[in-house]
């Protein structure tokens, strides 16, 4: 081999064993903190909680889940549920619920055709209409998974505590489609619970998250990013989240469930609407973020080029070797600590073509203009 393309290799190589460093770092450092974080059983007084649901014709989620919420066992909260113009039997449904349930509140918010709004007006009218400081969120196509999910997830308020971010997974239904939701929920949770934990927090789940009523107004809202449809939940994090105010929760009895989407148009719609929150981060957690996935890619492509040409192939597959085991070691533990059963092989799979997905879908939301009244 001439010198030159020998040279070449060499530094092709040294590019794959540095992208190769750079990935053990992410999943030693931030994502195995999932699993590591031990959760200490705190005294602590059970501080009034509104609970905020926003709903927009969810009739028979709202049917078979809020029961779940309304039941919780805790002592002071009230439930506040924005029926947000919905054109089914959300009305009459919860109006069962008000005679059975005193703790249940419902805002109404009729439909106007000279105003069009979407998800964070809704939940606007909840936090307006919540009388506790302690403010907790989720869906309305979302379970929590036992009766003490209220009791740990504001556990942890105290003085310094502002946000606390939970985990929210989704149901285990059969089919491929189900199988890539759950592993895209796990994985961004490991990001997002992980860095937090290193105190470098910079989203959160609406799903499942808890902050105070006063931010929200000292914030004047959601602050500078009203306009953009989504970032109810993780632009507002990204903004007033700290190190010393952020607080990640991981216990199994503080998860919810949510209803995955049912076929692949409804997710990616789903997806390019999360998506379009992703330039407005900051600009540490857009090179974290953006580093974790050009690193995974370069990894994969090297060493694909490597491979090819059998260059320095034995140290090349114990660099790969290293990875692939650091990684599947991580993944195990880390579906362990957050109940997900059955992804592992996947994984390794959909870690490979997930950077693709996530870059079709979001070149797709940038030709498609969404409309201001996009609710989910």
């Amino acid at each position: 081999m001439p010198d030159y393309s020998r040279i070449i290799f060499l530094t092709v190589f040294s590019v794959f064993a540095l992208s190769a460093a750079i990935q053990l770092f992410y999943y030693l450092y931030f994502y195995l903190a999932v699993y590591r974080r031990r959760e200490e059983v705190m005294e602590h007084s059970a501080l009034p909680v509104s609970v905020i649901i926003c709903a927009r014709n969810e009739e028979d989620n709202l049917r078979n889940f809020l029961p779940s919420v309304l039941e919780q066992d805790y002592p002071d909260f009230e439930v506040i549920v924005v029926n947000d113009c919905s054109e089914d039997r959300s009305y009459d449904v919860l109006g069962e619920f008000l005679k059975k349930y005193p703790n249940l509140r419902v805002s109404n918010v009729n439909k106007d055709p000279k105003f069009t709004h979407n998800k964070k007006f809704a939940q606007f009218i909840g936090i307006k209409a919540s009388v506790n400081e302690i403010l907790l969120f989720t869906d309305a196509d979302c379970q929590p998974v036992s009766g003490k999910w209220i009791e740990m997830m504001t556990s942890h308020f105290n003085n310094d505590t502002t946000f606390v971010l939970g985990y929210g997974g989704y149901r285990r239904e059969k089919g491929l489609l189900n199988m890539y939701i759950r592993y895209d929920s796990m994985t961004i949770a490991m990001q997002y619970l992980g860095m937090a934990v290193r105190g470098v927090p910079y989203m959160g789940v609406g799903r499942n998250l808890a902050y105070r009523r006063s931010v929200f107004f000292e914030n004047k809202g959601f602050g500078n990013f009203n306009h953009i449809v989504s970032g109810d939940d993780d632009l507002f994090v990204n903004s007033k989240a700290t190190a010393r105010n952020t607080v990640a929760e991981f216990r199994r009895d503080a998860h919810t469930r949510s209803v995955p989407s049912k076929s692949l148009k409804e997710w990616i719609t789903q997806k390019k609407r999360h998506l379009t929150t992703a330039p407005y981060y900051k600009l540490r957690d857009k090179l974290l973020l953006t580093t974790e996935v050009l690193s995974r890619v370069l990894f994969y492509s090297l060493f694909v080029i490597l491979l090819s040409f059998r260059f320095m192939w034995p140290y090349m597959l114990i660099v790969f070797g290293v990875r692939l085991i650091t990684q599947t070691v991580v993944l195990l533990l880390t579906q362990q600590k957050l109940d997900e059963r059955g992804l592992t092989i996947y994984a390794l799979f959909f870690d490979i073509i997930s950077p693709l997905i996530n870059s079709l879908v979001f070149l797709s939301s940038k030709k498609t203009r969404s409309a201001k009244n996009v609710w989910k």
